[in-house]
């Protein structure tokens, strides 16, 4: 028998079939927000953590934002493209100090990350796939 692992996060580039895991594996309160251009799963931990998942109408996950009292699992929240990110991660750690904000910015991805212990928050996003009139200071 084949095992394959339950994917408990719907991924940033994925799709929002995985919400419902999402909300039972981080034991968190689900609210759903639509507007015309998209829709944002909420979810909210007992422990502090929200983390929003930004959905188009064809159910691909454009962008996720997080907060909370530590980082999330960045593999499962960048999914296919946490290996981009942990790259561009490695180039710009040589001339960071301290706990200065980390901004990556790739041709298909951009990842915005603050904080400190008790208090972090980001964002990610895919930017050509933001619904049409929809601005990336939407995504927090």
């Amino acid at each position: 028998m084949l095992l394959v692992p339950v994917r408990l996060f719907a991924a940033l580039g994925g799709d929002a079939a995985s919400v419902q895991s999402d909300q039972v594996h981080m034991q968190a309160n689900l609210r759903t927000t639509r507007s015309e251009a998209y829709i944002v799963h909420e979810l909210r931990s007992a422990t502090g953590i929200a983390v929003r998942e930004y959905v188009s109408p064809s159910g691909t996950v454009f962008g996720v934002a997080w907060e909370g009292p530590w980082l999330p699992d960045m593999r499962q929240i960048l999914g296919a493209y946490f290996e981009p990110y942990v790259q561009a991660m490695q180039s710009q750690r040589a001339g960071r100090h301290g706990r200065q904000p980390v901004h990556v910015e790739l041709p298909g991805l951009v990842v915005h990350v603050e904080g400190h212990p008790r208090a972090f928050s980001g964002h990610a996003y895919i930017p050509g796939t933001l619904p049409e009139g929809m601005s990336d200071k939407e995504i927090r």
